[in-house]
């Protein structure tokens, strides 16, 4: 399944690599291909916090610091946070009550932090390590084909 998201992505992005319309693009395919989930998005990185960016699902959180929640532990560490329990993460911000479980991955490009891929689930355990792997593959791809030296419009 990733492998197809991965084309799907690689194919979106041909033509128009500038990165506000690929991570909306990309959260709007991971929003119609991954099941049981219910939120899938970016937050991007401004200083020592986090900013919400392109996103599908309901409202969300705008502004997490690097000290707070699992997008922030992702940032901080710059490490694949998989939590099977939303609950038991210390800290946890509870941007939608029905989020049980949480896949975040840090996006990181030549050691600069740009961001993080947010993904939650109203189910416990949700994400696996193929997802990890998956997951990781498409953010990687995310930080070879976009052009984030001009700015999220290219400006």
């Amino acid at each position: 399944m990733y492998s197809l998201i991965r084309r799907q992505m690689a194919a979106l992005l041909e033509g128009c690599p500038l990165p506000l319309p690929a991570l909306s693009n990309c959260a709007a395919l991971l929003w119609h291909s991954l099941e049981d989930i219910n939120w899938a998005g970016f937050y991007l990185a401004c200083g020592d916090t986090l900013v919400l960016g392109p996103f599908q699902g309901k409202p969300a959180c705008t502004i997490i610091p690097f000290q707070k929640g699992v997008c922030g532990a992702a940032a901080r560490t710059r490490e694949i946070q998989l939590v099977p329990d939303v609950h038991a993460f210390p800290g946890h911000i509870a941007c939608d009550g029905a989020s049980r479980s949480e896949i975040v991955l840090p996006l990181v490009k030549e050691n600069r932090l740009l961001g993080v891929m947010d993904i939650d689930s109203p189910l416990l355990n949700r994400f696996s390590q193929e997802d990890a792997q998956g997951l990781a593959g498409l953010c990687e791809l995310l930080m070879t084909e976009i052009d984030w030296s001009h700015g999220l419009l290219g400006e």
